[in-house]
């Protein structure tokens, strides 16, 4: 029972220390997306032109929706959902990429706008990890996500 024992814990060490490290990998991922959907859907509601009418300062929207990707709040305070993470590492673009409503007489987006302008926030995330995968050889990981959303602009 020794012998065996010896021979299969090293292999079960290594193999729940495995699915450790890619359930956090995964966990990574998916809060890195959270945020992205997050800011994503701040920055198409968002409308700094309704701050300059009323005679308010202007407000960046992009830089406060990846303030709420990273942290979860517009003001950029706190802990980043994921530790490491920061605003340096999301781009949220504003209505830049536009497409038609109709083209040919075929519907691509229902609209009452002849256009359909979209929102993006991507983001990278340098996955450092528990250090398991540096052990098999496998480098340094980054994580990518984007989330689209239609420019809305209440």
């Amino acid at each position: 029972m020794l012998v065996e024992m010896t021979l299969v814990a090293p292999l079960m060490l290594i193999l729940s220390a495995g699915v450790f490290e890619f359930g956090n990998l995964i966990h990574d991922k998916l809060l890195m997306e959270a945020g992205l959907d997050d800011g994503a859907r701040f920055a198409a509601r968002c409308n700094s032109q309704l701050y300059t009418d009323a005679g308010l300062t202007a407000i960046n929207c992009a830089n406060i929706a990846a303030n709420i990707a990273v942290f979860g709040n517009p003001a950029g305070t706190g802990s980043a959902r994921v530790a490491g993470w920061q605003t340096a590492n999301v781009t949220v673009t504003i209505g830049t990429n536009c497409q038609d409503a109709v083209v040919g007489g075929v519907t691509q987006y229902r609209s009452v706008t002849p256009q359909v302008c979209i929102v993006r926030a991507a983001g990278t995330y340098p996955y450092s990890g528990v250090g398991m995968l540096s052990l098999i050889g496998v480098g340094p990981i980054t994580l990518s996500g984007l989330h689209e959303e239609r420019l809305i602009r209440f």
